[in-house]
């Protein structure tokens, strides 16, 4: 077995949920997480969407991290 050590230098994370809250507390919650891959928000997308069965609204966001240098 063997052990890679590499640094992680870009990632982008999907999320989505029924109402603004949710998605800003799973998003405020994987920024902690990536803060100890040393990674910061360098840029977000959001889009909102209408689910058409439900009338509901569907919150996305695309959160992109880099490294901190």
């Amino acid at each position: 077995m063997e052990l890679s050590l590499s640094r992680i230098h870009d990632k982008i994370e999907l999320f989505e949920a029924y109402d603004m809250k949710t998605l800003e507390r799973q998003i405020d919650a994987q920024i902690e997480n990536n803060q100890a891959l040393m990674l910061r928000v360098a840029s977000v997308s959001h889009q909102v969407t209408p689910v058409a069965d439900s009338g509901r609204m569907l919150y996305s966001a695309v959160v992109h991290f880099k490294a901190q240098a």
